[in-house]
């Protein structure tokens, strides 16, 4: 009787123990690590003035950013700044790959972060794998635990930082904590833990869509971390080979078959076997393998960052990069430059001030006393600095329009950030509402401060039949 195959379509996988690398590729790795996690520890607790330098206030619907006051209205800023992100994200995926996720993607520098705590505790690789199959014991107990509490000691540091852009994080240093901010902090903290400490790779590889459309971005001219196969097959043991001679004297390649490639993956491919969509171009295996070619005294490079017309025609480094200026290259360049441009140009140009017209929807248009016609309307004046302003307000755009006096607000004075509606209701004469045929008339709306910045709002004027 034959026997039953059994085939088991989900199987958990081994965790992956990245063995410790030394390189010029592991120092730049380590170097976005610090300067990333300098920033995003580092910016709530700069002040600008009286108050944190970066603090997203969204109970009082202010943003503050350094010097500037953004309010809801100046959402368009965080659109540009998405847009720009993206096409930041496009180029450099067009020019060099997934570099992003090796060198600067939050799942990449907290696992980075969380590994090194691992070693700390357990180890490198092999005493890792070691620990984990040997039975529980004290040793065993201590380490694993130790591991735990620093890796949730950093979890819950990371959520306080980011509540902490939300909330001053010296007023959360004196643990007063709302129900809102424990829970981000633990919901945050948790996420961080998660993600960095037990999926890891598993994010990058089934999670994040990235993965799945980067083709869509690469092309043959594309940076990539690649394995030289015309250089190194015939794969050949190190017993096969003399150090002090070329491997090619000995019918084999340059690669000796050691499996550090592996083992140093954090995602747990063989870059030997070609381009992986798991591949996050960190290049740990780039600087493991130039240092086994520096024993064999053999040349760098059987792994390195090349193109695949690069390596199909044995380009040159200077005949690479000039293919890199190619079109798509130089249309996302172009769009990145151009929009980040405008939005700095914006930022720097923006009033003091906004202004927000809103006709009332309550009353329209009436006749009041000697058959002027008056039109009621709310405007909405924020204070986009920390000083006080004074502000006047005018209309124009019709024959004798006029602000009704004794209704309105012309002159107000508003507090540091402040945002304030005021009713302002206009008037027209009537022998020039005669004139007019009924209905909406363009006006336009004029506010300027005592510094002279002024302010300009297209509405209507509406006459009535």
């Amino acid at each position: 009787m034959d026997s039953e195959a059994v085939i088991r379509l989900y199987k958990s996988e081994d965790k992956i123990h990245p063995r410790s690398v030394r390189g010029r590729f592991a120092n730049l790795r380590w170097a976005c690590v610090a300067l990333t996690q300098l920033v995003f520890y580092g910016l709530p607790w700069l002040t600008w003035g009286d108050r944190p330098a970066v603090l997203f206030d969204l109970a009082a619907r202010r943003f503050y950013v350094f010097g500037f006051v953004l309010y809801p209205q100046d959402f368009v800023y965080l659109t540009a700044l998405l847009l720009i992100s993206a096409y930041a994200l496009f180029l450099f995926t067009a020019v060099a790959g997934r570099v992003w996720c090796g060198y600067a993607c939050p799942q990449t520098v907290y696992t980075e972060l969380f590994v090194l705590i691992e070693r700390w505790f357990e180890g490198d690789r092999n005493a890792r794998l070691k620990l984990d199959k040997a039975p529980w014991s004290f040793n065993k107990f201590w380490r694993k635990g130790g591991k735990q509490l620093a890796w949730v000691a950093l979890a819950l540091f990371t959520g306080f930082s980011f509540v902490g852009y939300f909330t001053p994080i010296r007023e959360l240093l004196g643990l007063a904590l709302g129900p809102w901010e424990a829970f981000w902090v633990l919901f945050y903290g948790f996420a961080t833990y998660g993600n960095a400490g037990f999926m890891r790779e598993q994010v990058c590889k089934y999670m994040c869509p990235y993965a799945r459309f980067q083709s869509a971005m690469f092309d043959r001219d594309t940076l990539i971390v690649s394995y030289d196969p015309a250089r190194g097959e015939p794969r050949g043991n190190n017993a096969l080979r003399n150090k002090k001679s070329e491997a090619r004297s000995q019918a084999v390649g340059d690669c000796i078959d050691c499996g550090l490639c592996v083992q140093v993956c954090p995602t747990g491919i063989d870059i030997r076997e070609g381009l992986q969509y798991e591949c996050i171009s960190c290049a740990a295996c780039i600087d493991v393998c130039d240092g086994v070619m520096d024993k064999m005294a053999t040349p760098r490079g059987l792994i390195r960052y090349d193109t695949e017309n690069g390596m199909a025609g044995q380009l040159t480094r200077a005949e690479r990069w000039r293919r890199i200026f190619r079109p798509r290259v130089l249309i996302y360049g172009t769009l990145l430059l151009g929009l980040s441009t405008a939005v700095l140009w914006s930022l720097m140009s923006r009033h003091d001030f906004r202004v927000d017209i809103v006709r009332d929807r309550a009353t329209l248009a009436r006749q009041v006393e000697d058959g002027w016609i008056e039109n009621l309307y709310r405007l909405q004046l924020m204070n986009a600095t920390e000083a006080p302003q004074q502000l006047s307000v005018a209309a124009d755009g019709l024959a004798g329009l006029q602000v009704s006096p004794g209704t309105s607000v012309t002159n107000v004075t508003l507090a540091p950030t402040e945002a304030r509606w005021v009713t302002v209701a206009l008037r027209l004469p009537p022998e020039a509402a005669q004139q007019l045929k009924p209905g909406a008339q363009p006006i336009r709306w004029v506010v300027r401060s005592a510094t002279g910045d002024s302010v300009a709002e297209k509405s209507t004027f509406v006459v009535p039949r």
